[in-house]
């Protein structure tokens, strides 16, 4: 191929369009070779034309990212009502205005309004994403226009402009650097690593992957360094930016685990509760009842069936729950992401500031033969130089020194105690060299006081290198110089040792490049440290290739992004909880599976992927490789879509965490997308669930125990009005059958259903959460919460409860009158469902082997209930409405003995299952 001609390449392994017009963004730009990238834009250094910009402008449009579609308020607010429970909610507030009961018509349509509010602000979420990253665009380009270089709002640039940039600017679009002076740019947001990246002019191979892309500018990235020219080669939503809000557009939203199954709950008691009413109904209409006294009674006994009371109980469970893991840095930005935390299987991570402390920092310096450790994390100038854990020798004062110096003198960076916390000015590797500098014994201001700048020679690509002249006290230069150790140790003569300076031996050079690759081998990012002494000579040049010759090599500094303290814990918690940790990161395979190593998320390196491996993979085949996967490197946004997307197609709830803009589509396609509020950028904050204010891994995993605790009140919630209302259907439909009279009147139902259900199942709901909730499985998506062990404790309490109120209203018939007999079976529903409430504290623990004030709340709910109780059988304004005889306190204590039975019908049914099933390795112990 001739120099000149344009190797056309599709990428087709990223999804690029393969439209091929020049705002498709068709080609794999950073594969061509200039010259003909430039002939087929019809573009050249110099720029464009301006009327060739108007045409392109008018042809291809603005250089805007594209926001949803708008949708009538109206509309979005009207699909919040279409629902089955919300329905079930519909007909009960309906039916409870023409029974009167105004105050639980009100309480549901509060909750209808509520759950309507909710759901609007959520389908707005992705159209805000957009939005947040269409204001991360530049709002201005400098440009090169008919020769001259003009500047015009971003949105008016075209494919072929040539961008004019320096430090400070956000780059306007995707463009292809043509020219570059130590240019470096910030694509933090893009790729998830925090250091800046050289930019040069070199042809790329194909396969490059987007964060080695170093021939190419990204929409929204920043200049930080150095100047230099690019030419636009997408605008857009053609850019990679606007491929991302593309994808985050189609992310769709699932329904979480607990609004699945309530959603299928509530479609079996739809079906429930008009059998119930069309049985009832019948029975008693061929008994020839009153029809008007039997609809009535059928008809509040459906509304009994439903616990409407559950979606209060539900958003109120999981506000408590909100408010407190609020308290453990967790910000939560929807109500159901508390429940699918709780069942999550699989936790996508980034590694940069959430597994580790996202601060480069010195770990190892390698000095006059010597490997020594550097303590102390981040930028701050805590910790000091070890030798194998020993304090240093005074022998090796010396050379660190000399050591220190070159780290300090040869940097650009600064750092500041900011509310106790270090923060940089500059970039984190200088940052990482300036603090293993001052813990070497070094000191900023001592250097910079006495050995003041003289002369800079910038690093570049080719050179991989940076050098600091200082004028020293006896009036020559020292050049200080840091960079790349394979080049610098070519341009080193001499070595400092623990002796002195002497000359570089060949064995010196194999082992410095040993040290070198076992440093890397071990993750490290490793640099090269050297000095020359020279004369000041007036009027003499001070070239690169004058100054860093014939240098004096001091060491080697070996840096990484530390694990956080706390995060080896975490993760084995995680493992401890049967949920498995996965690391996601933009940086090398090698410095990943490093960190994953000493966190117990990967041991060997078949268990590490990178972006170009995976992305030759087809969906199937990701699938079957998945589970034995731990860490995926070098990845852009669509892998990250895709590895959760391939989780989720095995049946896995997966939480996905992130930072940058290149994680939003994932933190959407995820069970739940988890945001980092420091790091974080107000792109992925939109696309998240919650998000956790301190970029912390263990947030998460105390989010984990949250969900889980929460999810168990709310189960025990469920199941305790669901038996409770099963007595009582139980109680009536035996009477129809017997050919009895009603026993309970649809007052009675109402007052059951409002004040003994629905208090004690408040409580149950809001109680203190078990301990031991991370030592168990996460629970499987597929499960239903209506399982036979729920389903057998639901009927074994409506048979205990409804067979003794049947019992008792049976005796009293036969001795009193029907009013009397009405209140025996009133008083014992009532006791019986109360007691019960207590066995509902745990599913394995028997009730005398609870804590005292393991649920206070439950206990004052249930003697303000009984109170309640009381006064309305010995109230005659009560007696009244509620058709009650008064009850001496002989019957009273007979009745109490009585409701004593469901309780102990049902702590017996827990030993058994205990005994049978193991079970008792879920004991609650105690709560927190």
């Amino acid at each position: 191929m001739m120099p000149n001609e344009l190797k056309i390449v599709r990428d087709e392994g990223e999804g690029i369009s393969h439209d091929s017009s020049l705002t498709a963004g068709a080609l794999a730009w950073h594969a061509q070779v200039l010259e003909g990238l430039l002939r087929h834009l019809s573009s050249s250094p110099d720029g464009l034309a301006g009327a060739e910009a108007a045409i392109r402008l008018a042809k291809a449009g603005r250089n805007e990212l594209r926001e949803a579609k708008g949708i009538q308020p109206f509309r979005i607010f009207l699909r919040q009502f279409s629902g089955l429970l919300v329905w079930i909610l519909i007909a009960a507030g309906v039916i409870s205005g023409v029974f009167g009961d105004w105050l639980d018509c009100g309480a549901i349509v509060a909750i209808l309004v509520l759950n309507a509010v909710v759901g609007f602000y959520q389908e707005l979420s992705a159209e805000k994403s957009v939005a947040a990253l269409k204001r991360m665009a530049a709002p201005n380009a400098r440009v090169r226009r008919d020769g001259q270089v003009v500047t015009l709002p971003a949105s008016d640039v075209v494919v072929g402009d040539v961008l004019e940039l320096e430090p400070g600017d956000l780059v306007a679009a995707d463009a292809r650097v043509i020219e570059a002076a130590s240019l470096r740019c910030n694509e933090s947001f893009l790729t998830g690593e925090s250091n800046a990246v050289t930019k040069n002019v070199a042809q790329l191979d194909l396969e490059t992957p987007l964060a080695e892309r170093e021939n190419m500018l990204f929409m929204g990235s920043s200049i930080v360094a150095g100047v230099g020219r690019a030419v636009v080669v997408a605008t857009g939503m053609s850019t990679e930016i606007g491929r991302i809000a593309g994808l985050v557009e189609s992310a769709a939203e699932q329904g979480t685990p607990l609004q699945k199954r309530l959603e299928s709950l509530g479609r079996s008691l739809v079906w429930v509760a008009l059998g119930i009413v069309v049985l009832l109904f019948t029975l008693g209409w061929a008994r020839g009842l009153d029809l008007l006294s039997l609809f009535m009674t059928v008809v509040s006994l459906a509304v009994a069936a439903v616990p409407e009371g559950l979606p209060t109980i539900v958003t109120i469970a999981l506000a408590l729950g909100v408010m407190r893991m609020s308290r453990r840095q967790v910000l939560v930005r929807r109500l159901a992401a508390v429940e699918t935390l709780g069942s999550t299987t699989v936790i996508c991570t980034d590694k940069t500031g959430t597994l580790t402390i996202g601060e480069m920092t010195v770990r190892e310096l390698q000095v006059a033969g010597c490997n020594f450790q550097v303590t102390g994390e981040g930028y701050g100038p805590h910790g000091e130089v070890l030798l194998q854990g020993q304090a240093v020798k005074a022998q090796y004062a010396g050379p660190l020194l000399e050591m220190a110096n070159v780290l300090i003198g040869c940097n650009n960076a600064h750092v500041v105690l900011n509310d106790g916390r270090w923060e940089l000015s500059g970039d984190p590797t200088e940052g990482a060299l300036l603090a293993a500098g001052h813990k070497a014994g070094g000191n900023k201001e001592h250097l910079e006081r006495n050995f003041p700048r003289h002369h800079e020679i910038p690093f570049d690509s080719d050179r991989k290198r940076r050098t600091v002249l200082r004028l020293m006290p006896d009036g020559r230069l020292r050049g200080l110089v840091n960079g790349a150790p394979d080049l610098l140790l070519g341009r080193c003569c001499n070595i400092l040792t623990g002796d002195g300076v002497r000359p570089l031996t060949d064995t010196d050079r194999h082992f410095i490049a040993d040290e070198n690759n076992a440093m890397a081998g071990r993750g490290l990012r490793v640099l090269g440290s050297a000095y020359r002494d020279l004369p000041v000579q007036s009027g003499a040049v001070l070239t690169a290739e004058e100054v860093e010759r014939d240098l004096v090599f001091v060491g080697l500094a070996g840096m990484y992004d530390p694990p956080r303290p706390e995060a080896k814990a975490a993760v084995a918690e995680c493992h401890g909880a049967g949920i498995r940790v996965v690391m996601i990161t933009g940086d090398h395979p090698r410095t990943a599976l490093a960190i994953a190593r000493e966190l117990g998320i990967a041991s060997a390196e078949t268990e590490v992927m990178a972006g170009t491996e995976l992305q030759r993979f087809s969906d199937g085949e990701l699938a079957d490789r998945i589970p034995s996967l731990a860490v995926f490197a070098r990845v852009t946004a669509e892998h990250k879509l895709r590895i959760v997307r391939a989780w989720k197609g095995i049946g896995a709830v997966v939480a996905m965490t992130g930072d940058g803009v290149n994680d939003a589509a994932a933190l959407k396609g995820a069970d739940i997308g988890i945001a980092m509020g420091r790091s974080g950028t107000e792109v992925t904050k939109q696309a998240s669930d919650m998000i956790i204010t301190d970029d912390n891994f263990t947030s998460i995993v105390a989010a984990v125990e949250e969900g889980r605790g929460i999810y168990a009140n709310i189960r025990k919630t469920l199941q305790y009005l669901l038996a409770t209302n099963t007595g009582e259907l139980l109680l009536m439909a035996l009477c129809l059958i017997l050919g009895l009279p009603m026993p309970l009147l649809p007052i009675h139902l109402l007052w059951i259903n409002l004040v003994t259900d629905g208090l004690p199942a408040l409580s149950l709901a809001t109680g203190p959460l078990e301990r031991g909730l991370l030592r168990r499985p996460p629970r499987p998506a597929t499960e239903r919460m209506a399982d036979r062990s729920f389903l057998f404790t639901v009927a074994l309490t409506g048979m205990s409860t409804g067979l003794t109120s049947l019992a008792t209203y049976a005796w009293a018939l036969r001795a009193g009158s029907g009013d009397l007999a009405r209140t025996y079976a009133f008083a014992t529903i009532v006791l019986g469902q109360l007691l019960c409430a207590f066995s509902f504290l745990s599913e394995v623990q028997p009730v005398w082997r609870l804590k005292t004030g393991t649920n206070r709340r439950l206990c004052l709910t249930i003697l303000g209930t009984l109170s309640m109780q009381i006064f309305l059988f010995h109230s005659t304004v009560a007696a009244h409405f509620f058709k009650t005889s008064p009850l001496s306190w002989r019957a009273c204590l007979g009745l109490a003995l009585v409701s004593l039975i469901p309780l102990a019908v049902l702590e017996i049914a827990k030993m058994v299952r205990v005994a049978t099933t193991g079970k008792s390795q879920y004991s609650i112990v105690a709560v927190t």
